[in-house]
């Protein structure tokens, strides 16, 4: 862990929100009822499936269970100054992390033990970091009834299907445009693009055995190309349409959204505006589910 890092008193949410988020937050925010109609139809049932998968099989990490880990958490959570959430290991093949949010429990992140396994220390954070983003910026308010329609649509296909018809292109996008402000969330925390832009890569190509190979200048200009799509009517539709479906924006994008944000103005200023802070051996710091 680096020595030295700025910590970001009374961070505020806003001051760091992708502008993309806050044009999709506004327009989610006009569907009537979602977050009430999703909790009304699957009830706390589908709440404690996610509580029960998640939580029942993964190792609670803390001061005498991965207190390396443990750190991380901690020095991140004093970063955004964000009480920090509990965080689980789960053994699973496909890397990966999540948060999960659920009404009057504690949040919680749970990571992946095939992501552990290909990234370093500082990207273990930056994921981290991501994670508590969403916490920090409140998405579990849109996350959970989309991790609610997810169960709905694998327990009960046909309601499932019924209720995404409507929604599932808003949530879709909203969650996209959320995905880039979290990615700011990492940058915050780890206070090097190069970080987070190497996790971003790995999530892309890498492998515990391709990781130390991968050349990171090379990813950043694989950007160029998809800049380049766009240049032709064709391309940009065939991009809007691959894109429709996904939770994520494509590695290559966040990866250029942060080097881009990383040489802004703003992020500067909120490094400027806060204090420079050193962490002890011990990492103290005071006392929904979304993919990464």
């Amino acid at each position: 862990m680096s020595p030295l890092k700025t910590q970001l008193v009374g961070l505020k949410a806003d001051s760091f929100r992708h502008h993309l988020d806050l044009e999709a937050t506004k327009t989610l925010k006009q569907i009537p009822g979602v977050d009430m109609m999703v909790r009304n139809l699957l009830g706390p049932i589908a709440e404690q499936v996610f509580y029960a998968e998640n939580i029942a099989s993964s190792v609670l990490v803390g001061e005498k269970q991965l207190p390396n880990l443990h750190k991380l958490l901690l020095e991140a959570s004093k970063i955004l100054d964000i009480e920090p959430p509990q965080l689980y290991i789960r053994q699973h093949p496909a890397p990966n992390a999540y948060t999960f949010a659920m009404r009057g429990k504690q949040p919680f992140v749970v990571l992946h033990t095939s992501l552990i396994d290909m990234l370093t220390p500082e990207e273990i954070q930056a994921v981290i970091a991501h994670e508590l983003g969403h916490l920090k910026c409140d998405h579990s308010v849109y996350l959970t009834p989309v991790n609610l329609l997810i169960l709905a649509a694998a327990a009960v296909p046909n309601v499932g299907m019924l209720l995404a018809q409507g929604l599932q292109s808003q949530l879709l996008e909203w969650v996209r445009c959320a995905e880039f402000t979290c990615d700011r969330a990492a940058l915050l925390a780890t206070q090097n693009p190069q970080v987070v832009m190497s996790v971003l890569m790995k999530l892309a190509g890498g492998s515990p055995t391709l990781a130390p190979q991968l050349n990171l200048d090379a990813f950043i200009a694989q950007a160029r190309a998809y800049d380049d799509i766009s240049k032709t009517e064709l391309g940009e539709s065939i991009k809007a349409t691959r894109t429709a479906q996904l939770t994520h924006p494509v590695p290559v994008l966040r990866a250029r959204e942060i080097d881009r944000w990383a040489s802004s103005k703003e992020y500067q200023k909120l490094l400027q505006n806060s204090s420079d802070i050193g962490y002890n051996s011990e990492g103290k710091t005071k006392g929904g589910w979304r993919n990464w």
